[in-house]
């Protein structure tokens, strides 16, 4: 009896043994697909691997990327424009809305493929691997319509609001900062730096601040929403071109996408896409038609 008990005790520790190790051997199989899952949608992967696209946007910059209000979704030009690369491969569009000065620790992560939405390439040149300009711009100043503001020379003892890492930002000061830039930020009482250009006109409209620093084109959607409330001062602080940026270095996704644009290009999509967001809202976006710069 003893020997048949121990018998019985030995084959079931022998089984829990086999179940134990198959039980890890799943995982591993798993963890290796996932792995190629992941290195298919990776930076090296060729444009027949990748399945998806991440675009990484501030979600309050429009009109390139910003949340609809009426539809409460996101939508904008940039992010038209990344549909339409995306329906050229058959890929899926992740639209990706980041907090704008943590959108290097999101690109450089992975998790993001490419940042584009209104991205200065102007002083970022070798910061990022770009795709050619498709926009020029330009950094100009919006104050109240009844301020007695018509002048950059007019914001002396001023308080300024900008988006913090924002190109205005960089016109103003810094390293990059341009020579219109320098004469205000050193004529000013304060530059603030606010978390998106809501919170700017916020304070221009309560009047904590007396002007606003920010791109032409947001500018003009503010004031196309606003009526006749502000108004742009006619002087810019600099002007500049927007790219998309990808990591420095992903030269494979960037040529992916650069191939797809120039057939878009080539086939008309991208004109009927910029056409399309220049006649929105009675014109506001008009100029868009007149920056638009790629393949030019």
């Amino acid at each position: 009896m003893k020997k048949l008990t121990a018998m019985l005790l030995t084959m079931a520790m022998a089984m829990t043994m086999l179940v134990g190790c198959g039980s890890n051997a799943a995982p591993a199989e798993d963890a290796a697909a996932a792995g190629s899952a992941a290195a298919a949608q990776g930076s090296g992967a060729s444009a027949e691997e990748r399945t998806q696209l991440i675009v990484g946007f501030d979600a309050e910059f429009p009109p390139y990327g910003y949340l609809d209000e009426e539809t409460n979704e996101y939508t904008g030009l940039d992010l038209d424009l990344a549909q339409a690369v995306c329906d050229y491969y058959g890929w899926e569009l992740k639209k990706q809305p980041i907090d704008w000065d943590a959108k290097d620790m999101e690109l450089n992560s992975g998790s993001i493929d490419c940042i584009w939405n209104g991205f200065t390439i102007t002083g970022r040149e070798d910061e990022y691997t770009w795709s050619a300009p498709y926009i020029d711009n330009s950094q100009v100043i919006v104050v109240k319509s009844d301020s007695g503001i018509e002048s950059l020379d007019d914001l002396a003892g001023k308080v300024v609001d900008t988006q913090k890492d924002s190109s205005a930002l960089a016109a103003l000061e810094g390293d990059d900062a341009t020579e219109a830039g320098k004469k205000v930020s050193s004529s000013i009482a304060q530059l603030t730096q606010v978390a998106d250009y809501n919170t700017a006109f916020m304070d221009l409209e309560s009047g904590a601040a007396d002007a606003v620093a920010l791109d032409v084109g947001v500018a003009n959607y503010q004031l196309a929403n606003r009526g006749d409330e502000f108004k742009i001062l006619d002087e810019e602080i600099s002007t500049e071109q927007y790219g998309i940026g990808f990591k420095l270095g992903n030269t494979e996704l960037c040529d992916q996408v650069t191939a797809a644009l120039d057939a878009l290009s080539e086939d008309g999509t991208l004109e009927e896409i910029v056409n399309k967001w220049a006649e929105m809202d009675d014109g506001a976006y008009s100029y868009l038609a007149d920056t638009w710069c790629y393949g030019k």
